[in-house]
């Protein structure tokens, strides 16, 4: 009986986690999803496995998940975006906290990147 009961709570376990993390997953973000912000970008780095992350005039970043290996160039976005506010949509995930992750960027009306089909 010990070792059903215990089989049970892994098994109630495992699927908590599996969908916990599921949830941390973004996969095919919508707009309505997101939350729309404006950011001064003072620097565009590399980091991560090709990302490409944004820094605003305070502490915080943002990144969109492996730009570089979507054809996106380091130099052509500094010349672009360096200095000027931007407008980001960022995905939310668990519980609906904002994250850092970065659906979609424009800069006025133009959309340079975007995950939203």
């Amino acid at each position: 009986m010990k070792r059903l009961v215990l089989l049970f709570c892994l098994l109630a376990f495992a699927i908590v986690a599996l969908f916990a993390f599921k949830s941390c997953i973004i996969q095919n973000p919508k707009p309505e999803e997101c939350v729309v912000m404006t950011i001064k970008v003072t620097n565009i780095t590399e980091g991560g496995v090709k990302d490409i992350v944004f820094h605003d005039a305070g502490s915080d970043f943002y990144y969109i998940n492996r730009g570089l290996e979507q054809g996106l160039n380091l130099d052509s976005l500094k010349t672009k975006v360096l200095n000027k506010t931007v407008t980001l949509h960022l995905a939310k995930v668990l519980g609906g906290i904002t994250s850092e992750h970065i659906s979609q960027l424009a800069l006025g009306d133009e959309i340079i990147y975007t995950e939203f089909r």
